[in-house]
């Protein structure tokens, strides 16, 4: 069941992003009376699942059976179809070779402009709908993974700076650490600064480790419910354990492994209730856990009026832009080995959540959208990007590239794409075997 939620999901975003990238290219067209001959989501290779043509239009409207994108066949135009007997034709009026460069500009730009547009809308109406919530790195400290403690951060470390910024979130430090290539972080330990040197060449491992730093959460109790084995136990709002059967227990993650040890069975566990420790009964149940919510410290909860959100969704939308850059940046960096953390509709499912929660789907449709846009600008031929370039050419130079140089560049990015397509498709398959 939740592979099939997870699926539906996909399917369900590829089918938004696609049907909002070709309506830019098709609204354009269509503003400059350019024929579109097809609007289809999905390839229909050989054939389409459905197709339809309403009375009076010169557009074929369809959904093919091959999953891996879609398209918006413009007449006169060279792209993934390769229709070159029409090319051999004399031009016409209504084709997309005979408007002026400015006009073809925007045709091409269409598709990358409605994805931003999109994830605009989308994060304006998040910041009203739900807000914005995040927790801070302030206060916080981390709990490392292996790839951590061997760079030199120790749990229960509080980073204060990467090389010269200050982490604003906690859930980006990561991140935040890898698109900024950082040399040094800087890090309070107990009551001591100190600086930790990062290797820049360890910037592949990161990225195919994740869960560097996790949020190191001190066992203090929320609440007990009723269903707890522990609602008798006399804990109390504010308590924390500090150990369990004599083991320190710092942070909830050190009591993890120990309490799975315990299960099914009475521990006695040293509580910190202000400043007095006491010695408290607890039961262990089947499955490892005490049953007590515990408290999450840092979280940042911003509400926003509508007109609030407006600002609020841009700067978010250009920040996730700007991330997203970076992070293309270290993949085309081949020393980075970023390029293993490529990933295809089997990552993206990955990142779908388990059951349907609407905030997170539409979170994740958002940076998709970005994700699409930024990928179309590519300055590959067979994208978006490269058919941009070559059209900025011409109007700069004032000389138009000829239809077979079009032809071969359209062919060199379609290898370009598959390649790329099949390095995804394979770090998938690795880390699925691994």
């Amino acid at each position: 069941m939740v592979v099939l939620i997870k699926i539906l999901q996909v399917i369900l975003a590829l089918s938004i992003l696609i049907i909002i990238h070709e309506a830019g290219h098709f609204f354009f067209a269509k503003l400059f009376r350019i024929r579109v001959e097809k609007f289809y989501l999905f390839f229909d290779v050989k054939f389409a699942l459905f197709r339809f043509k309403p009375k009076n239009s010169d557009t074929e409207y369809g959904i093919g059976w091959l999953p891996l994108g879609g398209y918006c066949k413009i007449s006169g135009m060279i792209d993934e179809s390769m229709d070159m007997e029409s090319m051999k034709k004399p031009p016409q009026p209504w084709e997309f070779r005979s408007k002026p460069a400015w006009q073809r500009l925007l045709v091409m730009a269409g598709g990358v402009l409605f994805n931003f547009i999109f994830a605009i809308l989308l994060y304006i109406g998040i910041m009203a709908g739900w807000g914005e919530s995040y927790i801070s790195n302030e206060k916080n400290s981390i709990y490392v993974n292996d790839l951590a403690y061997e760079m030199g951060f120790r749990t229960g470390d509080r980073i204060l700076m990467l090389d010269d910024y200050v982490p604003e979130r906690f859930e980006m430090l990561q991140a935040d650490m890898i698109r900024k290539t950082t040399g040094k972080a800087t890090v309070l330990r107990g009551n001591d600064t100190l600086d930790i040197y990062i290797d820049r060449n360890m910037v592949g491992e990161m990225l195919n480790t994740p869960g560097m730093f996790g949020l190191a959460v001190p066992f203090v109790v929320d609440t007990v419910p009723d269903t707890s084995p522990n609602r008798n136990s006399g804990l109390t709002r504010g308590d924390r354990i500090i150990s369990i059967e004599g083991q320190p227990t710092s942070y909830l993650q050190d009591s993890r492994e120990l309490l799975k040890s315990y299960q099914g069975q009475t521990v006695t566990a040293s509580v910190l209730r202000d400043k007095d420790t006491m010695e408290v009964a607890l039961q262990v149940d089947t499955t490892g856990l005490l049953g007590i919510y515990t408290q999450i410290p840092g979280i940042e909860n911003r509400k926003y009026s509508v007109l609030e959100a407006i600002p609020a969704g841009l700067r978010l939308t250009f920040s996730t832009i700007g991330g997203y850059i970076q992070d293309l940046k270290l993949v085309f960096t081949p020393s980075t080995e970023a390029y293993k953390s490529v990933g295809s509709f089997i990552s993206m499912g990955q990142i779908f959540p388990a059951s349907w929660d609407w905030y997170r789907f539409v979170n994740i449709l958002a940076l998709l959208s970005i994700m699409l846009g930024v990928m179309n600008l590519l300055p590959i031929p067979a994208l978006d990007g490269g058919h941009i370039v070559f059209t900025i050419y011409e109007m700069v130079t004032g000389k138009k590239p000829s239809d077979r140089f079009l032809e071969g560049a359209q062919i060199i990015g379609m290898i370009l794409l598959f390649g790329l397509m099949m390095l995804a498709f394979g770090n998938d398959i690795g880390r699925l075997v691994r």
